[in-house]
Parts: structure tokens; sequence; C-alpha cells
């Protein structure tokens, strides 16, 4: 049960369909665009953090002036570390990305790291924030004057994830509709937000532009770059599709640069339109920025923002979700993950257990609703990892300076990149040291796993039980292994 038959057959897709499929396995194939890989940047940055790191942001650089310089740094931190994985992804095409990247230069114990890294704690964590999101912005038309019941709160996040898991083991095609259709929805909620800033500043709504009060303690500037780096997350999501783009070289600097300088500009603009009707305080004050905006300005249709926002955080859970397989599938060709999380449905052609994995932890996660704590593992443990990933481009240029390079960066800004890596990582855990504390503490149990489930030589019967767990499993799941890898 391990491998489906490779012969031709046709295969049920879930919804009446009928995919052929060949004696030949069919590969990745380069399809996308320039167009498609900004797209892919662009949508997979955009989603709830614009609505929700502001306040983290300000929180730790106490005036509007320094947080709107964060938000402009966060953007250039983000386009160089981009430009670096160009670099990394021209030279090494393998899907997987920077799993890839520190599989090929620093061996296999640091390339698990970052997988589960990645896998116990990015991804599920950062589903966790954006589902609590999607729930206070969904029952703050309920709770106008005062703050959404906790409990509340936590059960709507679980349901929102529940919902998308069934949608996701379901069906591929009802995925894909759900990811276009919220798309829509959080640029419309973009749009207005800063076409009403242009009209506030044409009014001379610019009283609260300044640096009164800015935050003179580094580390808790340094703490102000997880929220606004938070909001960038997603910058090096093309490198995973690498092998699909049309001539790499060229156009996967191309999607970097204005990919990012437009999610910069759509942020910052954003920003200033909130500041040109809310104080400070208010920003501080509020479990939903967005929401208090449109009170300020949208009466009596204030209700359509929060939708909206709610919306957009529901379509980017989604995505979490969608994308998810990909990494499992790369590390498990490595022999570094369960085989059954590469595995897909038979009937419904999903990959359920990836999907199931996901959702469990990120329920887990659930067990804090303090966003900006979670926000604080999320941003320690990405940082560390790509800062190891940018590593990677000095280090092969000294151990293997013979490697053709398509595109070769200059070394200020990798190094640069690590420098500034290491401030945002290692100042903060003087002021939040229970979250970089808990976060160390996630990232640590790699270290026995590892040595225990990969590195240590099992017995025969161990390897037998553990044969028979995966046939179960997969008896019980009715999933096995894709003909094509492109599926997942």
């Amino acid at each position: 049960m391990t491998e489906a038959k490779t012969d031709y057959k046709e295969v049920p897709t879930g919804d009446g369909e009928e995919i052929k499929k060949e004696d030949e396995v069919v590969g990745l194939k380069p399809k996308m665009t320039l167009l498609n890989g900004i797209t892919v940047i662009v949508g997979s940055i955009i989603g709830s953090g614009i609505f929700i790191s502001p306040k983290g942001v300000l929180q730790n650089t106490g005036s509007v002036g320094l947080s709107l310089i964060v938000w402009i740094t966060s953007g250039l931190f983000s386009m160089v570390g981009a430009y670096c994985y160009a670099e990394l992804g021209c030279m090494i095409q393998k899907t997987g990305a920077d799993y890839a990247y520190i599989m090929v230069t620093f061996g296999p114990f640091l390339a698990f790291m970052r997988l589960w890294v990645e896998c116990i704690i990015v991804r599920p964590c950062s589903q966790t924030i954006v589902a609590l999101t999607f729930s206070v912005y969904i029952m703050k038309p309920f709770f106008p004057t005062c703050i959404p019941p906790d409990e509340s709160a936590r059960l709507l996040a679980a349901v929102c994830i529940l919902v998308l898991t069934f949608v996701n083991c379901w069906n591929v095609k009802w995925a894909t509709r759900v990811q276009d259709i919220f798309t829509g929805a959080k640029l419309f909620a973009l749009a207005v937000i800063i076409i009403t800033g242009f009209v506030q500043l044409g009014r001379g709504e610019t009283q609260y532009f300044n640096f009164d009060k800015s935050e003179t303690d580094v580390t808790k500037i340094a703490l102000s770059f997880y929220s606004g780096l938070f909001a960038y997350n997603g910058w090096n999501y093309l490198n995973f599709v690498i092998e699909e783009l049309k001539d790499p070289v060229r156009n996967l600097p191309k999607a970097i640069y204005i990919s990012i300088s437009l999610v910069t500009i759509v942020y910052v603009l954003a920003n200033v339109a909130f500041y040109t009707t809310l104080s400070p305080a208010e920003v501080l004050g509020s479990e939903a920025v967005a929401v208090s905006f449109a009170d300020r300005l949208y009466r009596p249709v204030e209700f359509l923002i929060p939708i909206f926002v709610a919306l957009s955080t529901f379509g980017s859970v989604n995505g979490i979700l969608f994308t998810s397989s990909r990494l499992f599938y790369a590390g498990a060709m490595e022999g570094q993950m369960p085989e059954i999380l590469t595995m897909i449905q038979v009937k419904r052609m999903t990959p359920a257990p990836a999907v199931l994995f996901m959702s469990f932890l990120s329920l887990v996660y659930l067990g804090s609703s303090n966003i900006f704590a979670l926000i604080s593992y999320v941003g320690f443990a990405t940082w560390i990892s790509i800062g190891l990933a940018v590593l990677c481009v000095p280090w092969l240029r000294w151990k293997a300076p013979d490697l053709e390079r398509p595109i070769r960066v200059n070394l200020v800004w990798p190094v640069l990149y690590i420098i500034a890596t290491i401030f945002i990582t290692i100042l903060p855990m003087w002021e939040a040291p229970i979250e970089t504390g808990i976060g160390v503490g996630i990232i640590s149990t790699g270290i026995p796993v590892y040595l225990i489930f990969i590195k240590m030589r099992k017995p025969v019967w161990v390897k037998r039980n553990l044969s028979k767990l995966d046939i179960f499993m997969q008896k019980i799941m009715m999933v096995c292994q894709p003909e094509n890898p492109a599926c997942l």
C-alpha cells in the first residue's frame, strides 16, 4: 500500500471528473510567467499581518514616525533576504527551497532542524494567529465597545480551522476556489483603506505623524520587528516552486523586486491611512485596528470592513493549509518526515494526512489566545532558520566556489542580513524572555527527535512495527503515494 501503480488508468477526482494518467510520470514543468511569480509572492505575503501588526509595531516603537520606519525597514530587510534567496534558488533548483539549501550546504541535521521549525512552529502557529484574527474581526461588530470573549474567539478560530481542514481534505478545487474568492476580499479591504487615507491626508489629518515618545530601548525596537516582519512573511514562497517558473534567472529577481516593493508601498500606505484617523492610544487600545478605523469613517456601513478583513484572514488560513504539503513532501523525500505525510487520499485526490497534521498542531497552539506572544514564537523561529539559509550564500562561495551561479549577489547583502538577523533574534530575549524561551524550547525538541527517529540505527523489530503502523494509517485514511509529486 505504499505505492500507487503506474500503468494507464483513470482516477476519479471526487467531483465526477476523470483524469487520465499514463505510464510516464509527469514532472514539474516551467509554466509560471513573471506575472504569476509576482502574484505568488504578493498573495503569500498579504494576509492578516497588516491588520494585526500595526498595534504590535507601535507598542514597541512608541511613536507613529518610528513605527513607519520599522515598516519600511522590514520591507527592505525582506527584499535583501529574497535577493540572497535568488542566488540560492537558481543555483540549487530543488523542491523545498531553504530546506534544500541548508541540506546541500550544512547537511541533514541542520536541514532537519529547519524543517522541524517550519512544520512544528511556523506554519501551524501562523495558522493559529490568522484564525484568531478571523474570529476577532468577525465578532467585533457584535462587541463594538468591548473585547470579544476569549473563549468565544478561540472556539470560533477552531471552527474556522476545522471547516477549512474539511474543505482541503475533501476537494482540491474547493480549496483553490476559496483562495481565489477570499484573495479578492483582502485586496478590496486594503484598497478602500488606502484610498480613504489619501482623502484624509487631503483634509490635513497629519497630527499624529511625529516622533514624540519614540522608544529608545533597542531591545524593544528589535521586538517591534517581529510584528513588522510577520506581516511580510511569505516572501520566500516563490522559491518553493522555482522549478515551475519560466526563465528563473531573469524572472525570479524581477518578481522579487516588483512584488516586495509593491507590498511595502501597500503596507506603509495602509499604516498612514490608519494614523490619519486613529491616535496612537486608540491603535494600542484596539483589538482590531481596521474595525476601529471603519467605526470612525464608514458609518452606517462600518460593518463591511471587518467582514472583508475576516474573509481575507479566512482565505489566509486556507492558503497555509493548501501550501504546506509541498514542504512535507520535500522532507519525506530526504527521509526526514513520516512517509504518510506525503500521501494523497485515493478517492478525493487531496493531501489529507498533511492537512490533518497541520490542523492538529494549529488547534494545540489555540491553548494561547495571545496573538503577539504567538507572533514572538513565530518570529524567533522564522528568522533564525531563514538567517541560517542566507548564511548558505557566503558559506558556499567559500566551500564550493565552482558551483554555477546564474545570479551572483554582492556578499555585502548576505552579511548585512545575517547581522540584522542576529540583532532581531538575540536582543528580544531580554525584553520577552518567556516567549523566546518557549520558542527555544520547542525548537530544541527537534534534537532528540532527529537522534532517535532519523540518526539512530533502528532494530529490525522497530522497523517492522513502524512499517505496520504506516500501513495501518494508510488503510484508515485510504491514502497512497502519488504517481506525480506535482499533484501535491
